[in-house]
């Protein structure tokens, strides 16, 4: 089986994960990173043991590179993914995809123009968690669905984060930062997004860092941190959803959905695995189910490698895909609208739900779909001795 060459440009925080999977999947070959801070990717490079380091320009004008994994801020998400299409290059981001559906879009027309490939996080709606939620669903255990809630409700990025500033600046949290796990997992489950309603606020004009390198330094707030927003599906589904890094606490459930056979309890969309439980009509108690399908760690990347499979021609679509991606930044871009504007906001963009993930595969040295982690593969192997 082939594999992409890959490049990654960015070397904060989140690339440990993703250096660390790209390197066990199948179908892909890294090639080595880059940074704006040359001595913060030899840094990374050393870490992981990574043979190649480049400037950005060198591995924008690398002849060695298909597909460059952006893991910069989210406001150059839109200048770097477009710089990486110009250099005829595959491009696959860190959500989001921008910070505004005008640049995006800018994005998304570039790579059709140039018969390449954007690709989005989040790919922990690959995962089992998701992918068995979206099996139940489809497979009728809780019948027609009529609505959703979900929660995402925390106090913010400053106490831990080494360098929390960008989170609370447009495009960041809590709706641009952990919105899209929930809305990419809410859409992959019961479908694109037609309007939405909201109320927004900033609770706290400035905040202070307590995490160690920029510790008692003040941020002021640019973003809302408080928003409440009602989604209507264009199945018919309504739901609620709550963004908020304002509050202390809270025991709330991080998405239920309910539909006219029962009610299913999704797991962190910003993890890859369980736990999953359902309420069906007639039962007394919540029922924790089995993950029904593979990738329940820290799978980072997997999208990634989906979308790898489409460049080797292995498939056709791949799951992580730009359309997704736009249409969560739309649904996102309208909510903080919403909230402004004291009305209904209907969306301009829609997307196809994705294929569920392969259950099964068939081992014979390599995996056939291309995506199992190595570690999997290797248990297989001792098993079978």
């Amino acid at each position: 089986m082939g594999k992409v060459n890959v490049g990654i440009i960015g070397t904060g925080n989140i690339s440990n994960i993703y250096i660390t999977n790209l390197k066990k999947f199948t179908n892909i070959n890294l090639v080595g990173v880059s940074d704006i801070l040359i001595d913060k990717a030899k840094e990374k490079a050393e870490e992981h043991e990574l043979k190649k380091i480049f400037t950005v320009d060198e591995m924008l004008k690398s002849k060695d590179i298909d597909l460059i994994v952006n893991l910069t801020i989210p406001n150059v998400h839109v200048k770097v993914g477009l710089d990486v299409l110009n250099s005829g290059k595959h491009v696959y981001g860190e959500k989001p995809l921008g910070i505004n559906t005008k640049e995006a879009k800018t994005l998304i027309e570039t790579a059709k123009e140039k018969n390449l490939l954007v690709g989005s996080a989040p790919d922990t709606v690959l995962g089992a968690g998701i992918q068995t939620c979206k099996k139940l669903i489809n497979d009728g255990w809780i019948g027609d669905i009529i609505g959703t809630s979900a929660f995402v409700i925390n106090h913010g990025m400053e106490s831990w984060h080494p360098n929390p500033d960008f989170f609370f600046k447009p495009g960041a949290e809590p709706l641009f930062d952990m919105g899209p796990y929930y809305l990419t997992s809410l859409i992959n489950l019961i479908g694109p997004i037609e309007s939405v309603q909201a109320n927004n606020k900033i609770s706290f004009k400035e905040r202070t860092i307590t995490s160690q390198e920029h510790f008692g330094e003040k941020i002021k707030v640019e973003t809302p941190t408080y928003i409440t927003s009602l989604l209507n599906f264009k199945q018919g589904a309504t739901g609620t959803i709550i963004f908020t890094n304002d509050v202390w606490g809270s025991n709330l459930p991080r998405i239920e959905i309910y539909g006219t056979e029962g009610s299913l309890m999704v797991p962190d969309p910003n993890s890859f695995g369980g736990p999953i439980k359902i309420k069906r009509a007639g039962y007394l108690d919540w029922q924790e189910i089995p993950l029904s399908h593979f990738f329940s760690e820290n799978s980072r990347g997997l999208g990634v490698s989906d979308m790898a499979n489409v460049i080797l021609g292995k498939q056709e679509k791949f799951r992580a895909n730009g359309d997704i991606a736009f249409h969560v930044l739309d649904t996102m871009e309208s909510i903080l609208k919403a909230g402004e504007e004291k009305k209904l906001i209907t969306l301009n963009s829609t997307c196809e739900v994705p294929e569920p993930m392969p259950m099964t595969y068939e081992y014979n040295g390599l995996d056939t779909y291309g995506v199992l982690m190595k570690e999997s593969r290797d248990a297989i192997e001792r098993n079978k001795k």
